[in-house]
This record gives C-alpha cells, sequence and structure tokens, in this order.
C-alpha cells in the first residue's frame, strides 16, 4: 500500500500556494500608481527611521571622529612642515659638501650656490664669526649687507647641528622670513654659518583651507609664539598668536576661551623645527553640524518624501499613458494597418513603441515581399515551362528512339534542375561560377580528378545568368563524355574565365580526345542550339567555336552589365 509523502512541519503545499495567488490576483487588483507609491514608501520609511537611530548615534561618536580627524589634519601639516625644512636642511649639506667656504674664492661659492638655488624661493646666506653677513643671493655679489638681522644667529653659531629659527623681519627683503642654518668651518679655522633663508608666507601652503573641515583655521606658531603662516587672513606674520593661553608644548584637542569665546584647538609639536600647529574653530561652528543635523533630516525626509510622492504619482501616469497607446499601436498591428513610433518621456515605453512600429514595418515588407515573390514564382515558371518545351523540342529530332530521348531529356531536366537549385539558395547574394561549374560537371566527372582542371577568379552571376550557363556547362560535358576529351580514358578539359574590359570571358578547352570526324560532318543537336542559340540570345554572347587536332575548343564572351559581380 501506497503511503503518501510526510510534509514537514510549515511547508505550504502547491494548491494552498496557488489558492494564495489566485486570492491576490482577485483582491489586490489596484492601480499602476498604488504599487508605485507603496514600493516607495517600503523603500523610504525604513531607511528614514534608521537614519535617526544613526544620527543618535552619531552624536555620541562624534567628538571622537571630530578629535581623529583634526589630530590627522594637524599630523598632515606637521608632515608638510617638516618635509620643507628638512629639504631645506639636505640642500644645505650639499652646498657645504660642494667646496670649503673659502672668503678668498666667496665669489665661485656664490656662483654655484645662485645656479643650485635658481627656481626656488629660498636665498642663500653666509655669516661670519661676528655676525655679519658675508654673502646672499638674494642680493648682488660684492654688495654691503649688514650684520644679519636675525636674532637667532646666536643660538645657530652655538649649535652643534642645523637650526631653525623663528619668524624674523629680513631687513635686506623687507619682509617676514624664517631661515635654517647649518654651522661649517672656514678655511681661517673660524666657525661661519650657511642658511637659506625663506619667506614666511611661503609656508601658508602647508596651512591652506582646504587641508581643514569648514570652519576652521590652522596656524604655525614659532618657539617665541609668534605667527609664521595662517590660513586666515586677518591674522598676520610676525604678531603673537591671538591664542595666548594655548601651552609652549601641547599636543592634542582642547577647549580653550579667549576674549568670551569658546574655542576648539587641535595642537601639534614638530621636534625638527620647534614649531607647533595649531587648528582651532568656535565651539559653536564645530557643534553647529550635529545639531542642524536633526533638523536637516527631518525637514530633509518631510521635503524628499513629498517630492518622491509627487514624482511617483506623475511617472504612474505617464507609464499609464504610455501603456495605454501602446495597446492601442498593438492592436493596430493585429489590424496590419501602419504604425508610427512615438516619443515618451520613459525611454523603455519608447523603445516598446520603436519596437511595434518596426514589427509593422517588417510585415508591411515582409506582405510586399511575399507578393513580390509570387509574381517571381509564377514568372520563373513560366519560364521553366519554356525552357523544357524548348528542350523537348530539340531533343525529340535529335533522338533514334524512345529510349534515346527519355535518357536524354532526363538528364537534361536534372541538369536545370541543378542550375535552379543554386539559383533558389543563392537568389539574394547570387550564385558562385565556380560552385556553379563543380555541381554541373560532377555527374559526368571522371576517377581521376585531374583530368578536369577550373582555372579563374572569384565570380558571382544572377540567377538568369546562371540557368543559362548550367545548360550551356551540361551539354558542353555531355558532348565532352560521348564525342569529347571525357570519350576515352585519357582526354582532359581545361576551363578558364576572367574578367576583361567589361566583358566575362569563357574558355572550354578539350584536349586528348578521339576525333572521327571532321567538324563540318557533324549534326547539330540540341547542344549546339543551346550554346548558339540560347546563350547568343539570352545573354548576347559572342561565340566562337575553334576545331584543333587533338579536341574542341569554345571561345564566349559574354558583357557584364546586370549580371555579373566581382568577388564572391
Amino acid at each position: 500500500m501506497l503511503k503518501a509523502p510526510e510534509r514537514s512541519e510549515g511547508e505550504v503545499p502547491s494548491g494552498g500556494l496557488q489558492a494564495v495567488a489566485a486570492f491576490v490576483r482577485q483582491h489586490l487588483r489596484r492601480p499602476f500608481s498604488f504599487y508605485l507609491l507603496s514600493l516607495l514608501l517600503i523603500a523610504i520609511v525604513p531607511p528614514f527611521i534608521f537614519s535617526f537611530i544613526i544620527v543618535k548615534r552619531s552624536v555620541d561618536t562624534q567628538e571622537q571622529v571630530v578629535t581623529s580627524l583634526l589630530r590627522a589634519s594637524t599630523g598632515s601639516v606637521t608632515r608638510i612642515v617638516e618635509r620643507e625644512v628638512e629639504g631645506m636642511m639636505t640642500t644645505l649639506r650639499v652646498l657645504s659638501t660642494s667646496g670649503a667656504v673659502d672668503l678668498r674664492d666667496l665669489r665661485g661659492f656664490y656662483d654655484r650656490a645662485s645656479s643650485a638655488l635658481t627656481g626656488t624661493d629660498s636665498n642663500l646666506i653666509v655669516v661670519d664669526g661676528d655676525h655679519n653677513l658675508r654673502m646672499s643671493t638674494r642680493a648682488r655679489f660684492g654688495t654691503l649687507l649688514g650684520p644679519a638681522s636675525d636674532p637667532d644667529v646666536d643660538l645657530a653659531f652655538k649649535s652643534n647641528g642645523p637650526l631653525v629659527s623663528g619668524v624674523f623681519f629680513a631687513d635686506a627683503g623687507k619682509r617676514w622670513a624664517f631661515t635654517v642654518y647649518l654651522p661649517v668651518g672656514g678655511p681661517d679655522g673660524g666657525r661661519y654659518l650657511l642658511g637659506l633663508t625663506q619667506d614666511a608666507a611661503r609656508m601658508a601652503k602647508a596651512v591652506n583651507r582646504d587641508t581643514l573641515s569648514a570652519g576652521w583655521n590652522a596656524a604655525l606658531v614659532d618657539g617665541k609664539g609668534k605667527l609664521i603662516a595662517s590660513s586666515d587672513p586677518a591674522v598676520r606674520s610676525g604678531e603673537p598668536f591671538f591664542l595666548d593661553k594655548l601651552p609652549q608644548i601641547s599636543i592634542g584637542v582642547g577647549d580653550i576661551s579667549e576674549n568670551g569665546v569658546d574655542y576648539r584647538v587641535v595642537s601639534e609639536f614638530s621636534t625638527i623645527t620647534g614649531w607647533r600647529i595649531v587648528a582651532w574653530a568656535p565651539r559653536e561652528i564645530v557643534n553647529a553640524p550635529i545639531l542642524w543635523s536633526f533638523l536637516w533630516l527631518s525637514l530633509g525626509g518631510i521635503i524628499f518624501a513629498s517630492i518622491a510622492i509627487a514624482g511617483s504619482l506623475m511617472i504612474a501616469r505617464l507609464l499609464t499613458q504610455g501603456v495605454r497607446l501602446l495597446a492601442l499601436d498593438a492592436r493596430r498591428l493585429g489590424a496590419g494597418e501602419p504604425i508610427e513610433a512615438r516619443r515618451y518621456v520613459i525611454t523603455e515605453v519608447e523603445a516598446v513603441s520603436a519596437a511595434l512600429a518596426r514589427a509593422a514595418a517588417t510585415r508591411t515588407r515582409a506582405e510586399t515581399e511575399i507578393r513580390l515573390l509570387m509574381r517571381e514564382v509564377a514568372h520563373r515558371s513560366k519560364n521553366q515551362l519554356t525552357v523544357i518545351q524548348s528542350m523537348l523540342a530539340q531533343s525529340a529530332p535529335s533522338s533514334e528512339d524512345t529510349s534515346e530521348f527519355v535518357e536524354a531529356f532526363r538528364k537534361r531536366l536534372a541538369g536545370l534542375a541543378r542550375s535552379t537549385d543554386l539559383m533558389i539558395a543563392n537568389a539574394a547574394t547570387g550564385v558562385d561560377f565556380r560552385e556553379l561549374v563543380q555541381d554541373q560537371l560532377q555527374p559526368f566527372a571522371p576517377d581521376d580528378p585531374d583530368r578536369i582542371a577550373l582555372d579563374g577568379p572569384a565570380l558571382r552571376l544572377d540567377t538568369q545568368m546562371a540557368q543559362t550557363l548550367g545548360m550551356v556547362l551540361h551539354e558542353l560535358a555531355t558532348n565532352a563524355i560521348k564525342h569529347g576529351a571525357l570519350a576515352n580514358a585519357t582526354g582532359a578539359i581545361r576551363l578558364e574565365w576572367f574578367l576583361s574590359d567589361g566583358v566575362i570571358v569563357i574558355r572550354w578547352r578539350e584536349s586528348g580526345a578521339d576525333l572521327v570526324a571532321p567538324a563540318g560532318t557533324q549534326r547539330k543537336g540540341f547542344g549546339s542550339v543551346v550554346i548558339e542559340r540560347m546563350l547568343g540570345m539570352a545573354l548576347r554572347a559572342e561565340l566562337e567555336r575553334l576545331m584543333h587536332a587533338d579536341g574542341i575548343e569554345w571561345r564566349i564572351r559574354i558583357p557584364r552589365s546586370g549580371g555579373v559581380e566581382d568577388g564572391s
């Protein structure tokens, strides 16, 4: 006894699924706009609720995020400044090793330094032990420069390595600048300073606003609290930094009140330069994005939901209108009426309309082609009947008994059928001449394939010419196997064709034939009629028939107009 298969718990039978689907189709038939709005609400409401949760959580973590971003920004500024200063130090080391600072050849050192610093904004100076400027690439060589205006020169002499000065006002350039010093020994045993001086304003590229968040500014402050460069144009180089409560060495994020304003401050300290990198912004600017997030989320949600609903209703209306027009076009297509593609706002609907229009045009063309083909079939059937009648009329007198007539007539019909098959198979592209030759000669081909040679370029013929030439080739092969080169075991046939001055030239040459009578005594049969009459009359061909000692030769010249195409 067969036992019904067990159903797992919770599994719904297929009949139940069909019942549910039928219920949905019957009771939930609604317009397209209903489902579009439902889909919109499903897509909007959960993300909107989730966004509120995310914003609430982001408020709790905003401080950490801001701290990380600001420290990353100040750290990036620090690395930019230190790379710039390290590059200046490297330049000083290279210049110091290019030759000793020889006071007797200071002009040569000036020339080398000027050449090395071409294209840079840096200025090389040489300071002697009396703090006098002996050379500056900013001034012409030999100019009396006087004492160095940088108060940190004395510290540079006391240091054992490179020293980065604070900001100072350079008397020579009348600008705020800073200098990187490198102590070197002179040929006289004294100590000198090589220095690369650079405008303080050039360091503004390291503290530009592009590296900071909106509302934030950054500044480079030297060890004495003076401003080197700032992203705030209101704060100028050389002035004391306005946040004077900031410790001299401080790293991290903090809050400072200055003149009744609370600031959020992030600072980094550069051990290479001894400078501080400070970023600051008022607390109200820092907290404003958090406070505005809830407001914009609520307001934006209401606005975007309204826009989405209005847009959905408009799209639903456009789709409904487009579907109605498509249905009308489909009915017209079924009735066989012409359809023109319509313009729609929705590209997919427009694509369907264009497809319907193409289908209508294709149907019209197909119907037209069918009518033309029917007329063509009728016309060709009449032509075939005419050809068959001619074959019958010519075969009957040339045959001595009924069996000979039937066999000759059958073979000629078979050759005509092969030509017709090729013509139908290649009606659109034309019949390849080589394929036509091979098809017609195949029933007569001897065992040795070398006895029939074909030589000629690719050539395509129209159907009428292919049918006529197919009959000609059949008759030539029939004559060859009866009386010519294929009547023995050694004869050969060579068929050549080529194009010349608008004419297709065909040469049929038989060799090795056993000729038993001169050409003049031979009776003209149906083959001669086809070759000399039908070929000449149907294709306006020029014919030449030559008799050689070992076989016959036919030369045919056919005008190419309307019947032949180059290539395959």
